[in-house]
């Protein structure tokens, strides 16, 4: 857990939804809105992904040693 929680790309994928939940509350519902959040999950999936992958890879490291 902690690997994700200090991941600089988990983080700022989660700081950035402060401002996609800032515009959802104030700006105008079309589709832009949607897109906002798709590509939010998006990058959440990207992000969670990439420390998947680099755990793996260090369990594969560890394991050749």
């Amino acid at each position: 857990m902690r690997k994700f929680l200090f991941n600089g790309a988990v983080l700022g994928a989660a700081f950035s939804a402060i401002g996609v939940i800032n515009q959802t509350r104030t700006g105008p519902r079309d589709w832009r809105l949607a897109l906002m959040w798709v590509s939010w999950g998006i990058s959440v999936a990207i992000a969670v992904g990439s420390v998947i992958e680099e755990s793996r890879e260090t369990d594969l490291l560890e394991l050749d040693d």
